[in-house]
């Protein structure tokens, strides 16, 4: 058995072929999709990048594995406490680990995302790290070259799982100049009108807003000319969506030689193939630029694509999914038990042949920019806000995603019988993730990251200064009511 697994930051399904986009951002990827099983409806249950993929790793929710900031109390695991044995449970219920134990195969890991956050437990169960040395501020070209000499010794081997990381669409993009823009004649996506520029301009205030790309300000850096400080007029969403998409493309393009790769050694008709990220990224979503702050649909649905030689091929799965069901999903087609610590349910019936496995509703959690619990089912996604991110965001949102899925059109005031039902689920996950928590913990650590560390990591302690940023750009209006919202910030 082999597996590669293309780990692929910030990375929108939206804006690639396969999942229907209208520019040619993905034909690797989306030749990937066309042998397997492509996920529609798939997110990561808590976002963004640490949680994420502290989630993924260990098959639980951030509620219970205390990983939901990234910085504070809230960016490491909660200890074990007396059942921690000798080994900890990272030695045998993480991903790599599970894969080393049960399938006996050889675990690799290739990118920086352990020195990115410290965390270092992320790297559990992996018996080769190569570590590309720029902590998530590589390019896919520092990551390419360990891939494939990897390959070149121990590709045509049996028995290995290679997990690459690769991160161009992150922000700041930075897709090498040499790359050039295929886009430059490409459409922009319909629905980033000069109308949703000009509402925003007026209406919105915000770190990562559309003046204040660069989280609390609009500076750019010479080093990545394809990310702008702030968006005025459509020649600047061009910037905007140019970038990103050069940064998927390139990414893209680095998958194709993976897979030349695989094939030159004849084994990529055996060689399971899995292509997902860890969260998406808003490009105007809730006024929200070049960020991943928000517990919504742009944030936190990710792609997933599997091939699995032998199963199901060209099949689109539309029901709803978490990315900590990737584990148990793993763990039956392997044909082996599941560890009781994992949270997900498996889909691997879909895998196999086409089946719907979906859940009923998603909730999904933000804890490191604001502070926002979301309830995805059916056409709806209901969002509960705790802090803001000083974007003044009200306390309930609520959008239809099947008629609004840039979340233009907050209904809270309009449906409130819906946002009565979405808060009704979202409390009664609650009571079954608190009734579930772990030994020795009696919280919920959002609420540890409200009123013990201080607020969200991106957010506490700037508020002052970005009062007097807005003050000075002529959005003073702002100001008092960031005043009254946040009176904290300024005792």
């Amino acid at each position: 058995m082999r597996i590669v697994y293309f780990d692929i930051d910030t990375l929108r399904p939206d804006h690639l072929g396969c999942y229907g986009y209208c520019r040619n951002t993905s034909p690797n990827i989306d030749g990937i999709a066309a042998e397997g099983v492509r996920f529609d409806n798939y997110f990561t249950s808590d976002a963004p990048c640490l949680p994420s993929r502290s989630a993924l790793m260990t098959g639980t929710f951030g509620i219970h594995n205390g990983v939901v900031d990234h910085g504070g109390f809230n960016a490491d695991f909660r200890p074990e406490g007396r059942n921690r044995r000798f080994f900890s449970r990272k030695s045998f219920d993480n991903l790599p680990a599970f894969l080393k134990k049960e399938a006996g195969l050889r675990t690799v890991y290739i990118g920086g995302f352990g020195e990115r956050h410290s965390t270092f437990d992320y790297y559990a169960g992996f018996r080769e790290v190569y570590d590309t040395g720029k902590g998530g501020g590589e390019s896919a070209e520092d990551v390419t070259p360990f891939a494939a000499d990897w390959l070149d010794r121990n590709g045509a081997g049996d028995n290995w799982y290679l997990h690459i990381n690769y991160w161009d669409p992150h922000t700041p993009y930075r897709a090498p100049a040499d790359f050039g823009n295929p886009f430059a004649d490409s459409p922009l996506p319909e629905w980033l009108t000069a109308d949703v520029v000009e509402r925003q301009l007026k209406e919105t205030a915000g770190p990562h807003g559309i003046l204040d790309i660069n989280m609390y300000d609009d500076c750019e850096s010479k080093a990545f000319p394809r990310q702008p400080g702030k968006v005025t007029d459509m020649d600047g969403v061009r910037r905007e969506i140019d970038g990103y998409d050069c940064g998927v493309r390139y990414a893209d393009s680095h998958v194709g030689m993976i897979l030349g790769k695989l094939r030159s050694l004849g084994v990529y008709d055996d060689t399971i193939i899995i292509v997902s990220s860890d969260h998406g990224e808003n490009i105007g979503e809730l006024g929200m630029w070049s960020e991943h702050g928000t517990a919504d649909a742009a944030t936190c649905r990710i792609p997933m694509i599997i091939k699995w030689p032998g199963m199901k091929a060209g099949h689109a799965d539309a029901g709803l999914h978490y990315n900590i069901d990737l584990l148990p999903t793993l763990a039956e087609l392997l044909g082996v038990s599941p560890r009781e610590t994992w949270e997900g349910a498996s889909y691997a019936d879909s895998v196999r042949r086409g089946a719907d496995c979906g859940r009923s509703q998603l909730v999904l959690s933000q804890c490191c920019h604001g502070c926002q619990r979301s309830v995805r089912w059916g056409d709806w996604l209901y969002i509960r806000v705790y802090h803001d991110f000083y974007h003044l965001f009200p306390r309930e949102m609520l959008f239809n995603l099947a008629e609004d899925p840039h979340e233009q059109h907050n209904l809270a005031d309009e449906r409130p019988e819906i946002c009565a039902e979405g808060a009704r689920r979202y409390l009664a996950w609650l009571d079954e993730m608190m009734f579930s928590q772990p030994e020795g913990y009696f919280h919920d650590p959002l609420w540890e990251v409200l009123l013990r560390t201080g607020g969200p990591f991106h957010a506490r302690g700037h508020l002052k200064k970005y009062c007097e940023r807005l003050e000075e750009t002529g959005r003073d209006w702002a100001v008092p009511l960031l005043k009254a919202r946040h009176p904290e910030e300024f005792r």
